[in-house]
């Protein structure tokens, strides 16, 4: 057995703390595929356990095979260093055996009525099942997918997204004026480490090097989760109220509800929710829509518009001004600006982020659960579960 060695003056409570595994006695144990895959299933299990592994060689240490492993840096990195973790290159020997013959590829037979039965039940399924759901969110841009994203973590909250379009994350595919850079700022970066995006870490703010990064990223995490379901190309063209309360939303296809001056019999669909969360962005066709509607049946008095461009001031006030306007229904992201008439604040998408996130524990106060706004917030219902967003001042805001 190989005896593990500490190196001296190992500081466990630092960031960088290293240790070294000495491996004795390997000279003639492994052939070169053993030990490559020796390498790679380390490198597998230290990535899991929070280290990152680093084959070092050196002729100090190595036996008269060049063959050997001659030992393994582990570097217990911060979580900003394992966002960029990645697993080495394989080499095309290890898959020198795989049966994969591109020229004869041939899959596996099925009946076409299958795939129609398979996506025609599970749709409808999922219909049924949210139906009367716990939350909706009408609209899945950055605001809307990071609000979803929050209120996931809790496997109890049955989640339904509605996204007019085919493809979600509303204007974060892209940065400003169709570029690809997304800058976020400090302090919402934590929130792109929590979710494992990678960025260019600059003084008071980080840049993405694509917008998709994070629409992609977050869109996979968030699907994933077997409480959240995304109906796109789905319009709320109404909302549901009883009293004074807003109770839910009234959904339609989407190319139908573009379609109503134009063709006749094209009744909507129902969504009852305890809580309704309005994302919808600012004015536009089918901006602002929740609103406006609260407008046009006068539960609340009027929707200025957002004024002109100020991001130190936009960026602060949608999510200090995140909140639920009327009972059952919370406004964010630029839905906020809308209705506040506050600055828009352009290319810069921090605050969307962390306004969708004080919308998820807002919509959990509403439910009775426990959320950060009330500082009773479990960390146990999913192992990463972390408000990773903000400021103390701006949770309590």
């Amino acid at each position: 057995m190989c005896p593990l060695l500490f190196s001296p003056g190992l500081n466990h409570s630092s960031d960088f703390a290293i240790c070294r595994l000495s491996i004795c006695d390997c000279r003639h144990q492994f052939s070169a595929r053993k030990t490559m895959a020796a390498t790679v299933s380390m490198q597998v299990a230290g990535l899991a356990a929070g280290v990152a592994f680093a084959p070092e060689i050196s002729s100090g240490n190595v036996g008269s095979s060049s063959s050997s492993l001659a030992g393994v840096r582990m570097v217990v990195s911060p979580k900003a260093q394992l966002r960029h973790a990645r697993l080495p290159a394989a080499s095309a020997s290890m898959y020198s055996d795989a049966k994969y013959d591109l020229n004869n590829y041939k899959f596996e037979p099925i009946k076409e009525s299958i795939v129609a039965r398979e996506m025609t039940r599970r749709y409808m399924t999922e219909m049924i099942t949210h139906a009367d759901t716990d939350v909706v969110v009408v609209g899945a841009g950055s605001a809307g997918l990071s609000c979803a994203y929050e209120l996931s973590k809790n496997p109890n909250v049955k989640v339904a997204i509605i996204e007019q379009s085919v493809s979600p994350g509303g204007g974060a595919w892209l940065g400003g004026q169709l570029f690809s850079a997304m800058v976020v700022r400090k302090p919402a970066h934590r929130f792109l480490d929590e979710i494992e995006v990678p960025y260019e870490e600059l003084e008071n703010y980080v840049v993405i090097k694509h917008a998709a990064l994070f629409t992609s990223t977050i869109m996979s995490k968030l699907l994933a989760r077997p409480n959240v379901k995304l109906f796109n190309a789905v319009a709320a063209e109404d909302l549901i109220i009883r009293g004074d309360r807003v109770s839910g939303v009234v959904t339609n296809w989407a190319l139908v509800a573009q379609n109503h001056n134009t063709q006749s019999c094209m009744d909507p669909n129902v969504m009852e929710a305890k809580v309704v969360v309005s994302s919808c962005g600012h004015d536009g066709p089918f901006g602002a829509t929740g609103v406006k509607r609260l407008r046009s049946i006068g539960m609340i008095e009027s929707v200025p518009g957002m004024k002109c461009l100020d991001m130190n001031a936009a960026e602060d006030a949608i999510v200090k001004h995140t909140r639920e306007v009327v009972p059952g229904m919370i406004v964010t992201g630029m839905e906020v600006a809308e209705i506040d008439g506050s600055p828009r604040m352009g290319p810069t998408f921090g605050a969307m982020m962390i306004s969708g996130q004080k919308a998820a524990h807002l919509a959990l106060k509403a439910l009775g659960l426990p959320n950060e706004l009330d500082g009773n917030y479990k960390l146990n219902v999913h192992p990463e579960l972390v408000l990773a967003s903000t400021d103390d001042e701006t949770a309590s805001a």
